[in-house]
């Protein structure tokens, strides 16, 4: 797989995503899930990293987090994903790459294009026809807020209040239930692309700022115009935002309600 570019805009919500080395169930097993929390927990005391959501497969990883411009994503990925891998070589006496070669992440505009996010990530294990419902998936973000975790909590409930401009944290518990019901009623278990594969997700107006701070590396990028949502596509490989890029480009600064 050829390298990415290396550029990255502050400020924004992510949705980055990361498989296990040629799609491998290097997950299988509830204690390695539960190592790669571990760290994401500690990644998250250390470098005050802002998790608003995060699911972990028997394959891959969704987390979902805010931007503070500190660095902290780099340092944050650095630890949970050197650490996860060395832990699990060492315990299975293996060698070689645990990861695929780069994570991907999305920008995600804020408001009702946050909550699809959120709600896409939740229902992961569901679209694998492994539960019938998030709730029933131990190592999700969505059971940690609706269950009321208060000790080794992860997500950040302010920020992630802030984002989808709820005033309480039992209102948003309440509307991410709702949001899920609707997807499971509504029978949304397709796998949607344009939170896997583009390198912006939201408003035209979001996009094509986006696409316009991104500067001469999107001049060839196409932006999908959908009826109700655009996306910026990535057209080179998979793995295509850098978060220790040596440069960082101006930030886009994104709004809650």
């Amino acid at each position: 797989m050829p390298r990415a570019n290396r550029f990255f805009l502050q400020g924004h919500v992510w949705h980055i995503t990361h498989r296990c080395h040629q799609q491998q169930f290097l997950f299988k097993f509830s204690r390695d899930r539960a190592r790669w929390l571990y760290w994401l927990f500690q990644a998250r005391k250390r470098y005050q990293l802002c998790v608003l959501n995060y699911v972990v497969t028997s394959n891959h990883i969704h987390l979902l987090v805010q931007d503070r411009g500190l660095g902290e994503i780099a340092d944050a990925m650095q630890l949970i994903e050197g650490r996860t891998a060395q832990e699990y070589n060492q315990r299975k006496a293996r060698r070689g790459a645990f990861w695929e070669d780069r994570y991907h992440a999305t920008a995600v505009d804020s408001e009702r294009y946050l909550a699809e996010c959120l709600v896409y990530i939740d229902m992961n294990m569901v679209r694998a026809g492994v539960v019938n419902h998030p709730e029933k998936w131990a190592h999700c973000g969505y059971l940690e807020l609706q269950s009321l975790v208060r000790r080794y909590r992860i997500i950040d409930s302010d920020a992630l209040l802030k984002l989808l401009g709820f005033t309480t944290e039992v209102e948003m518990r309440d509307a991410r239930k709702h949001w899920v019901q609707e997807a499971l009623l509504r029978g949304h278990l397709q796998r949607d692309e344009r939170w896997t594969k583009s390198l912006a997700v939201g408003s035209e107006e979001f996009v094509r700022r986006f696409q316009k701070d991104l500067g001469i590396t999107a001049r060839y990028r196409e932006v999908l115009e959908q009826t109700d949502f655009c996306s910026l596509r990535d057209n080179g490989g998979s793995y295509s935002i850098d978060f220790e890029a040596e440069i960082i480009l101006p930030s886009l600064k994104i709004a809650g309600k």
